[in-house]
């Protein structure tokens, strides 16, 4: 097939390059390569990328309306993975603007260019921050997530909302994925994982919020990218049971679909950080730290859609998850 895949040089979206061209489809990588982390390492993810055939580079900005119009126009693609977007839940705190200009602006484009140029599917990323305030776990996608606690998951619960509106009015099929803790090698520098490790390692402090109290349902990147890959491949459709008088968050009588992508295995922050130091070999000096604003105490994904329908389901356990990103880490940076 031949893909549009928005946040190609991103850590997700690098990934899910590889394993769709190593399949043989045809990717358009879009990317900005934006400052909100280190630009050398989303380049040193594209080097990889670059050479290879059937990948095509773009650099632009998805709130560039005409240049993601000239894209559509041009390369024509049959389905759209939409992984980029302004990222980071501490980060929207301080910088709100540009979480409106990529994530719903940067969004409405993408959702016009899949409507005007017949796109068969659209894959969307959203994100577990949109539960919020919620407490009910395990986190279902047919609970209601009206208690966002950061801007980043009032966007990001936008962005359902959009699909749903274009899956509704022009019969455009859209898939979001719910993504939980994502980590792995390649990662993130502003993600626990990258942090905890460097600090770790160069025998820095961490520092650990809500005093360690945490848990979270961390999902390990291969596992991420068969879900996205396998959702792309089975286009979304309605609901035939759908009811107004009992909506379903999670689908809808239009073709619409909402799947959470975790490990259905919470794992206590605590224990995390002792996973890295084994893997590490150090122990960490530890900073205990109160809870962050809009952070949540626990995150834990409800998994039987997906598994029911695109028939997947994350196996990596932590302990394997952080020995390879740790391996990954001391090879990058010659440590």
């Amino acid at each position: 097939m031949k893909i549009l895949l928005t946040g190609a040089a991103g850590f997700i979206g690098f990934h899910t390059t590889k394993v769709l061209l190593d399949r043989g489809d045809e990717v358009i990588g879009l990317d900005n390569l934006n400052a909100y982390y280190d630009v050398t390492l989303k380049e040193a993810r594209l080097a990889q990328l670059l050479p290879r055939n059937g990948f095509h580079f773009i650099k632009a900005s998805l709130e560039d309306r005409a240049a993601i119009d000239r894209l559509f126009a041009e390369y024509k693609p049959q389905r759209v993975i939409h992984l980029a977007a302004q990222a980071g839940v501490r980060f929207s705190l301080t910088n709100p603007h540009e979480y409106l200009d990529s994530n719903i602006i940067g969004f409405l484009h993408i959702l016009e260019g899949c409507r005007h140029n017949n796109v068969e599917h659209l894959v969307y990323a959203s994100s577990s921050s949109v539960y919020g305030a919620n407490t009910s776990l395990p986190f279902s996608v047919h609970q209601n997530i009206d208690h966002p606690l950061s801007l980043y998951a009032a966007t990001k619960k936008a962005n359902e909302l959009m699909a749903h509106t274009y899956a509704h009015l022009y019969r455009l099929p859209v898939t979001g994925l719910r993504f939980f803790t994502v980590y792995g090698p390649w990662g993130r520098p502003d993600m626990s994982m990258f942090l905890f490790t460097d600090k770790i390692i160069k025998g820095e402090p961490i520092d650990v919020f809500n005093h360690g109290h945490h848990a979270r349902d961390f999902t390990f990147i291969d596992d991420i990218v068969q879900g996205v890959v396998r959702a792309t491949d089975k286009v979304a459709t309605p609901n035939p049971a759908w009811s107004g008088d009992q909506p379903d968050p999670a689908t809808s009588s239009a073709p619409y679909r909402l799947y959470n992508i975790g490990n259905h295995s919470p794992v206590q922050l605590m224990d995390y950080i002792a996973c890295i130091e084994k893997a590490v070999g150090k122990t960490a000096t530890k900073n205990m730290l109160p809870m962050q604003p809009g952070d949540v105490p626990t995150t834990f994904a409800d998994i039987e859609d997906l598994k029911a329908d695109i028939g997947f389901e994350p196996k990596t356990p932590i302990e394997e998850g952080v020995k390879r990103f740790v391996a990954w880490y001391r090879d990058y940076y010659r440590r």
